[in-house]
């Protein structure tokens, strides 16, 4: 049965405590049904003073509907002195049952039934309440414009009023919808993590692989993220449906940016899956040698034998030819020697196979070898072949105590090596 340490025991009730912390302050910071409504009203400013709020009317979104009123308002302005109070009349539109406000002959906006049934009043007390409003607001931007001195300071001072107030709606809608998908991010980014570590001490219990831990670990990572993501898009205002279909209009183009990007990560979970080399293996992939730190889903981490650090993308690991030095537990290293022809060879052979298997390091079984592989203008070509470990450490100091015991084997039976005489190690990975 299998037992988490007691740290670990210890740690997961303060873990979930800050965990649902986060859960409630993400839920109080989430915006109620109320201010979802108020996404679509947009104020009708004049002189950078806010009038009053309405919404959407027939095709005209509010924020645009609004500024139609405010350049309604603007052109009533221009002849102060021609400005009469407001007039309340029906629209001369048959399918419409709202009421139009008009100063001075000139329609300013309609008042239609949805905006009495938001604001909770009837439609003829709200038309009478906006007619008001806009009788008194004329009337105080009437007084501000009376001179071509007062009419340049108030349109400079209402320019500049009405940006900073547009700033500082457009500020409170959207500040808690940032923090809201902040502390979404927090809280998955805290369960992401406390589930990364449940994974690994679950997975080192019962596998005992660190590949499989390893791509279990990440998997799940990743997936929390992801999900994590998807709600604080939502908790930010963006619908599922709305951000499938944005993803949708552009999965050619970010297809296209993000190949390299998808493709390494593909190839990451292919390398994590299917296995072609583990952690702690010794490969090769073109012109990197070393042992596999990591199997990220971006690239593969290698430890070079100089101690460099190497990162090599999944894509190009996994389409290139990968040499495992370590698949198998032992390998067969070679020893090329150059002799002179007025030899013994089968005595020399003898000599040269005793030498190479009482090396200390080289395998007992298979036995060591020596073949005749080449006959040379001038010299016989032998080939030492012998057994040891995989390991690039072990491979590399046993072969080099291979040369050295076949040098004083030689001397001792009295046979020279020529002066250009070479030695060097061929790799070969058993066949299975």
């Amino acid at each position: 049965m299998m037992t988490l340490s007691p740290r670990l025991v210890t740690a997961f009730p303060a873990l979930l405590r800050t965990l649902g912390l986060l859960a409630l302050l993400c839920v109080a910071m989430l915006p109620t049904s109320h201010a979802w409504a108020q996404e679509g009203v947009a104020t009708v400013r004049l002189d950078g003073r806010a009038l009053f709020r309405i919404g959407p009317h027939e095709e005209l979104e509010a924020r645009p509907r609004a500024r139609q009123i405010e350049r309604q308002l603007a052109a009533v302005l221009e002849t102060p002195k021609g400005i009469t109070k407001a007039r309340i009349e029906p629209t001369e539109a048959e399918d419409d049952d709202g009421l139009q406000i008009s100063v001075a002959g000139r329609p300013l906006m309609v008042v239609a039934p949805a905006d009495a049934e938001a604001n909770g009043q009837p439609l003829d007390r709200l038309a009478r309440d906006w007619a008001a409003i806009l009788d008194r607001a004329l009337a105080t931007a009437a007084k501000r414009r009376d001179s071509d001195r007062g009419r340049f300071i108030t349109s400079v001072q209402s320019s500049v009023e009405n940006a900073f107030a547009r700033l500082l709606e457009s500020a409170i809608n959207i500040i808690p919808r940032v923090l809201a998908a902040l502390l979404v991010l927090l809280l998955f980014w805290g369960l992401a993590t406390a589930v990364r570590a449940l994974m690994k001490k679950i997975v080192s219990r019962l596998a005992n692989d660190l590949t499989v831990e390893n791509l279990v670990r990440q998997v799940s990572y990743y997936a929390i993220w992801v999900l994590g993501i998807i709600v604080a898009a939502s908790a930010f205002g963006l619908e599922p449906s709305t951000l499938a279909t944005g993803l949708g209009l552009t999965s050619l183009a970010l297809g296209f940016a993000l190949k390299d990007i998808l493709s390494n990560f593909v190839s990451g979970l292919l390398i994590l899956t299917l296995r072609p080399f583990q952690l702690g293996d010794q490969i090769i992939i073109g012109e990197t040698e070393g042992s596999v730190e990591r199997i990220e889903l971006r690239a593969t981490q290698i430890r070079t034998y100089d101690g460099r650090r190497v990162l090599v993308p999944n894509a190009e690991t996994f389409t290139s030819r990968v040499t495992n030095n370590t698949a198998a537990p032992i390998r067969r290293g070679k020893v090329v020697c150059k002799l002179y022809y007025g030899i013994d060879i089968d005595a020399i052979s003898a000599v040269m196979r005793d030498a190479a298997q009482q090396t200390p390091g080289v395998l007992a079984t298979p036995h060591a070898e020596v073949l005749l592989n080449d006959l040379g203008e001038s010299q016989l070509v032998f080939d030492v072949l012998f057994w040891c470990d995989s390991r690039r450490s072990d491979f590399v100091t046993t072969a080099s105590e291979v040369r050295k015991a076949l040098v004083a084997a030689l001397r001792s039976a009295g046979i020279g090596l020529p002066d250009q005489a070479r030695q060097h190690i061929v790799v070969h990975t058993p066949k299975s």
